[in-house]
Parts: C-alpha cells; sequence; structure tokens
C-alpha cells in the first residue's frame, strides 16, 4: 500500500490518516528521501501518536532544482476541447522548476496576463534514472516511477497562445502548485493507476472530472517516447496531462475557419475580445481545489487548495 509523504520546513513526515509523524532522515532532497524509503516506512509504522497534519504547513513534496516535463493534450475530453480530431501525436514541454509552489501558496498572477488557466494534472516523480533509449514497459514502472503528486499547469494563456510557445506562458514562478502529499508506491498500486480520478474546482464549482481511463498515453508508453530525448532522473518530475474542463477551448468550426483568413494581429484581437466574456479564467480571491484519489483511497494524494492572487496585491500596490 503506498505511503503518503508531507514536506515542511522542519523536514518530512510520513502520513497516518490525519496525523504524521517526522522521518528520521537526512534527506533534504526528494531524490535523498526516495533514496531512503526504510526512514519512511519506519516512521510510518511506529506508535509514535503524530501531530495533526492541519498543523503543518506543507511545502512541494518535490524539491527543486529538478527537471519538469510536462504531456501535451494527452486526456480525450481535453483535445475534444481543443479541437482535435483523428490521431493526436504525443508532445512534450519543459516548465522551469522555479515554477513549483506549494499546494497552499497563492498563484500569482503576472500583470500583463489577463487568461490565467488552470490544469489539474496528475505528477510522476521520478525514482531511477531513466537513459535515453530506455523502452519501459508496463511491469517496469516501478522500476522508475516513485510515487505520485497532485499538480496544477496554471498557464497564461495570452502568452501562449500569441507568442505559440509554452515555455515562459507556464513557467511563472507559482505555476506549478504540487503536493501536498507524496504518494512512494509499492509495485502491487500501479494496477491502480487507471482508477485514479482527478478533480478540480473553482471557488466550489466543479471544472475537471476525469479518471486516467480518459488518458491517451499512459505513463509507461510516455516514458518510453520521453527517453528517446531526454533523460531524467530522480526527483524529476513529469505532468501527465490534464482533462477536459479548462477555461480555453477552442472556437466553433465556422468561427476557426473566418479567423484563419484574417492578419494574425486581427485575428489576435478578436479571439481575445471573446475570451474576455469567458468568467471560467481565474481571477484574483478565486480559490481552486484538487484531489487525486482511487475511489477506495487505496491511493489518495491529499487536498490542494490554491488562493488566487494579482502580482500587484503582492507588491501592495
Amino acid at each position: 500500500m503506498s505511503t503518503n509523504v508531507l514536506r515542511t520546513a522542519e523536514g518530512w513526515w510520513a502520513v497516518r490518516g490525519d496525523r504524521a509523524v517526522p522521518v528520521a532522515t537526512k534527506a533534504v532532497t526528494t531524490a535523498e528521501l526516495i533514496a531512503d524509503r526504510a526512514a519512511v516506512h519506519e516512521a510510518a509504522a511506529s506508535g509514535q501518536e503524530g501531530t495533526p497534519v492541519a498543523d503543518l504547513v506543507a511545502l512541494s513534496p518535490v524539491t527543486t532544482p529538478c527537471r519538469v516535463v510536462a504531456q501535451m493534450v494527452n486526456y480525450r475530453s481535453h483535445a475534444r476541447d481543443s479541437g482535435f480530431s483523428g490521431d493526436i501525436p504525443p508532445a512534450f514541454f519543459r516548465k522551469a522548476s522555479g515554477s513549483v509552489s506549494g499546494p497552499g501558496e497563492a498563484i500569482v498572477r503576472p500583470s500583463h496576463v489577463q487568461f490565467l488557466d488552470y490544469e489539474i494534472e496528475l505528477g510522476l516523480v521520478m525514482g531511477a534514472s531513466l537513459p535515453v533509449g530506455t523502452v519501459v514497459e508496463e511491469r517496469d514502472l516501478p522500476t522508475y516511477v516513485a510515487g505520485l503528486v497532485i499538480t496544477n499547469d496554471v498557464s497564461a494563456r495570452d502568452v501562449q497562445l500569441t507568442k505559440t510557445q509554452f515555455y515562459e506562458s507556464k513557467s511563472y514562478p507559482t505555476f506549478t502548485p504540487t503536493g501536498p502529499y507524496l504518494a512512494l508506491l509499492e509495485p502491487a498500486d500501479f494496477a491502480l493507476l487507471i482508477d485514479l480520478r482527478l478533480r478540480l474546482t473553482v471557488n466550489g464549482e466543479l471544472r475537471q472530472d476525469r479518471t486516467l481511463a480518459d488518458m491517451i498515453v499512459r505513463p509507461a508508453r510516455a516514458l518510453t517516447l520521453l527517453a528517446r530525448f531526454q533523460t531524467l532522473d530522480p526527483g524529476d518530475l513529469l505532468l501527465t496531462g490534464t482533462p477536459g474542463g479548462t477555461a480555453l477551448k477552442a472556437p466553433p468550426k465556422p468561427v476557426e475557419k473566418i479567423g484563419a483568413l484574417l492578419p494574425p494581429a486581427m485575428k489576435w484581437k478578436a479571439f481575445f475580445k471573446s475570451q474576455a466574456r469567458n468568467a471560467r479564467y481565474l481571477r484574483a480571491d478565486d480559490v481552486i481545489t484538487a484531489t487525486i484519489a482511487t475511489p477506495d483511497g487505496r491511493i489518495a494524494l491529499g487536498e490542494q487548495r490554491t488562493p488566487v492572487t494579482d502580482a500587484d496585491q503582492v507588491r501592495g500596490e
């Protein structure tokens, strides 16, 4: 059965229900903790009463710097929302690890960003090196993947679309909330991945709700494709795509065809004018809640609860 681990400024904790026990480890990084799993198991099995989890301030259980890689358009429902049809070629992009933030830390919208979007994603935390050329079968997943985390691939859509790139639009500080728990998996747990349900709400309104059955390229295949050109190391993070339900959706086909005839400046002006009426984009004081769990709770990654604030508010302007 998986073991949930929490990280605070004081160190690492093994979670047991609503309480947590400190892990006796010298590990500072996620990679070092994964290498000291015996200490995690010892803490989880100890007779200590522990500390209420509610009294702890969780940091991201994925320490930085690390590689942060993400899959693009990897759920059928998201593909439909994005206007794709037919086969979708697998694609990856990188995020700056400086975008990783804690599970309760505010997401800060830069002053030049108008269309801020959410994307709940299951994060795979690597437990072993994945050299270029590695072929990963389903049975090999426990060899390479140590655990799972909740992530939110926050996106500045106006930057993403006008610049036709992902790195900047998804790499601002606080744009990858991660945690609260790192679920360290046992080999038998990997059979349960398909049952994991991703749920995200904004101010209590359900926006995203799908299981991994909706996923197009599943983890073993994704790691094989990624290993064609990218090495991963213990503690690195792979975001595996988001389900449908994001604020951004492709325009209707007739509108898209008309837009294709316009000069780029006019096309984007018209598109963003229409998007300005979309109330689903994130605004200051919104609160995003995200959970990932199996129905039976054998794998449950906790609850990520992140408020949204504007950069001007952070600066006190």
